[in-house]
């Protein structure tokens, strides 16, 4: 039987029968599924390729592929490879063939449990996911990086699923309770006050437990299931209680948890942090990992970053293993403490590090980099960024720099209390400044990952770099100074507006290719440039182009369609009209999302008259009296009424004033028009008025505005709280 076939679905359990049948129904995981990112676009288009779905069970892993085998033309074959084996494989391999050769018809196959296939089964699939007889989607709760064939991860794009939020279950619960058809809506389902908080907190991101809770609450809270339509069924906490219990910790001693967990353990104590060292020893001990295990591990810790600060230490930590032999579970958990917070609190020296040098002297061998964050990074820092941001302890002043060891949601938290005698009387002071220097260097950044993954393409890396080549290098200055600091991740959404031939466009697509890239243009000329110089991506890969003023694009994009980052040049030319568009960029802004644009002031660029014969200028100035007057919504701002604009929408906006010049050739052509546009009424003739520009290659000004929001560029900016005339005078601005 088809893994997702079933005979009756009245019988199936509540979390079977409430599987999202379509992308609209399936909830959470938005930084793969949300609006514009690149796998929704590829289920959306059926031009899906082999993926690998990662995460802990019960976050929709199994029930994603079912959406897409709802979705796909393709035929949707699934194997299970706790039961399945290479005799399955072969049979599906034959009938793939079959309807590639008859029909021209795709096979996608779901392999769930992917990881429980040895070298040689997996081995068996991988020429005829090269071949393309099989598009791969398989599923696994361990780290690709570790159990799966290293040739189908290269050829793979990997998402990884995380826990699902509160907010995420909640929605879930009530979607079960809602649905006539294959929930409770049939009843009225009520809750006191704490019992579904309960059962979501207990659930712990595991949609599957959750399910299983909340069926089990209502189906035996009636005297008899089902009741008659319309009955009344009251879930109170002591219900909630009961249907479910308290989740295993997850952890698994031979795999991706385990070294996690342990490299967390182990740097917590190097960084003198004993709050996140007796979390992480908990989660392990709750998940019955050896303690014999742990003492080894704090033994060599001992000699290697506590070492000759506290000769005593190793015999402490052998003193407490000792102890343990003799008293076991559970008294033996103190000595496992005891050890754990001496190494913590000890001062540090890595001395004996001395030894590696010289012996990598010795074997003409370097030595591998240490992992650079808690997870153990060893061998898919490429894929998850695990290992990114770790600071080393002993490359700091005293053997400690303040950064944050524990979980985003324990930050804070506090499990040792030292006291006031002996040696904690003598620490104790030191824990707590730690305690507040690591609050302050809290940053959301040290606990980004990358959630997805895709091979490389060195095409895509040579068309950046071309796209980029033969621009103004001014241009490419502002560009560079812009997204200075802005930190974008691989699965979100960008949108650049006014972006005329890609500047501002190609190094966001860099940055960004899980996610979606729109531009707008004024011009068909500038859409089949930039065009031109996407065609040869993979077309998902490529950006969505959109001919229209910066007004208009927001109409054209879709529904509940929103952007991380959203970027553009001169889109509030003519400030008075253009204001509106904020709002409207606003309204299309992930909450936490950035603003990033260029504005040319005009007021305070050079003018014609600057380069005029003095014979001349005069008339030319009066001209332009005209043209820079309040009546012309180009020229009818300036430095304060562009801010004013701006943060009306934007309050936290900021400001910094670059002064650009380049190289312009005055041309008879060019001239000519600017005479017949804007200067024909200032007494002169065509003749007199080219006359006026005996050097016609002059230096060029524009002062341009670098508005951000959201981010802020390192370094010292000039500021609206400056005097703009010493901003000005900085730049050399008029």
């Amino acid at each position: 039987m088809n893994l997702f076939e079933a005979a009756d679905r009245t019988e199936e359990p509540l979390a079977a029968r409430m599987r999202p049948r379509t992308l609209d129904e399936y909830i959470g995981q938005e930084h793969i599924l949300g609006k514009g990112r690149l796998l929704r676009r590829a289920i959306q288009a059926d031009q899906l390729s082999s993926v690998i779905f990662y995460g802990p069970p019960g976050t929709g892993k199994t029930t994603l592929a079912r959406v897409i085998a709802n979705t796909t033309k393709s035929h949707f074959s699934t194997l299970n490879a706790v039961l399945s084996g290479v005799k399955e494989l072969r049979t599906e391999i034959e009938d793939a063939k079959m309807r590639r050769e008859m029909y021209g018809m795709r096979t996608i196959l779901f392999v769930d449990e992917v990881h429980r296939w040895n070298k040689s089964q997996q081995d068996a699939l991988l020429p005829w996911v090269e071949n393309g007889t099989f598009i791969l989607i398989g599923a696994t709760t361990e780290n690709p990086y570790f159990e799966v064939n290293a040739a189908l991860v290269s050829r793979s794009r990997i998402f990884q699923l995380k826990k699902l939020g509160d907010d995420d279950l909640h929605e879930i619960a009530m979607q079960a309770i809602n649905d006539r058809e294959r929930g409770y809506g049939r009843f009225k389902v009520e809750f006191e006050p704490g019992a579904l908080e309960h059962l979501i907190a207990v659930a712990s991101g595991d949609a599957r437990s959750l399910l299983n809770a909340l069926e089990l609450a209502v189906e035996t809270t009636p005297d008899s299931y089902p009741p008659p339509d319309g009955t009344r069924i009251y879930i109170s906490k002591e219900t909630a209680e009961e249907s479910i219990q308290r989740k295993a910790v997850l952890y698994d001693k031979e795999g991706d948890y385990h070294f996690d967990v342990i490299s967390a353990f182990i740097k917590s104590m190097r960084g003198s942090d004993p709050d996140a060292a007796l979390y992480w020893l908990a989660r392990m001990v709750a998940a019955g990992e050896d303690p014999r295990f742990i003492f080894r591990r704090m033994e060599i810790l001992a000699a290697e970053d506590v070492g000759m600060a506290d000769p005593y230490a190793v015999a402490v930590v052998e003193a407490d293993a000792s102890a343990f032999d003799r008293i076991g579970l559970p008294e033996g958990r103190f000595h496992l403490a005891h050890s754990a917070i001496y190494l913590s609190t000890a001062p540090k020296s890595n001395s004996a590090l001395g030894f590696f040098d010289a012996l990598s002297d010795v074997e003409k061998e370097k030595a591998e980099e240490v992992p650079n964050h808690l997870r153990d990074a060893s061998r898919d820092s490429k894929g998850f960024g695990h290992g990114e941001g770790y600071m080393y302890p002993h490359s700091y002043k005293d053997h400690w720099v303040a950064q944050q060891y524990l979980p985003t949601g324990l930050q804070g938290k506090i499990y040792y209390k030292p006291g006031d005698i002996g040696y904690e009387a003598r620490i104790k002071d030191e824990v707590m400044l730690r305690r507040e220097a690591q609050l302050e260097a809290v940053t959301e950044d040290l606990y980004k990952e990358n959630l997805t993954y895709s091979p490389g393409d060195k095409g895509r890396g040579k068309w950046v770099e071309r796209a980029l080549s033969g621009r103004s290098e001014s241009l490419l200055k502002l560009m560079r100074r812009l997204y200075s600091g802005l930190d974008i991740l691989r699965y979100e959404n960008v949108l650049v507006l006014n972006a005329s031939h890609g500047l501002l466009l190609w190094p966001l697509m860099k940055r960004n290719p899980e996610g979606l890239s729109v531009a707008s243009v004024r011009t068909e000329e500038q859409k089949e440039i930039i065009g031109h110089f996407s065609a040869e991506l993979d077309k998902l890969l490529r950006p969505q182009i959109i001919v229209s003023d910066p007004a208009g694009v927001f109409s054209r994009l879709e529904d509940g369609l929103m952007f991380s980052v959203i970027a553009g040049r001169n889109v509030l030319s003519r400030l008075s009209h253009d204001s509106c568009i904020l709002n409207l960029i606003r309204s299309r802004l992930e909450e936490d999302g950035k603003l990033a644009l260029l504005e040319s002031i005009p007021v305070l660029s050079s003018r014609l008259s600057d380069f005029a014969s003095p014979e001349t200028a005069a008339a030319i100035r009066e001209a332009e009296r005209t043209i820079y007057s309040e009546s012309n919504p180009l020229t009818s701002w300036g430095k304060d009424e562009l801010e004013k604009a701006v943060r009306d929408v934007f309050p936290s906006a900021s400001f910094e004033y670059v002064r650009e010049t380049e190289d312009r050739l005055l041309s008879d052509e060019a001239l000519q028009h600017f005479y017949r546009e804007s200067y024909s009424g200032c007494g002169l003739s065509l003749e007199s008025f080219l006359s006026s520009f005996p050097v016609r290659s002059v230096r060029w000004s524009n002062t341009i505005a670098v508005i951000r929001s959201g981010y802020q560029m390192p370094g010292d900016n000039p500021s609206t709280s400056q005097d703009w005339e010493e901003v000005v005078r900085k730049t050399g601005a008029k």
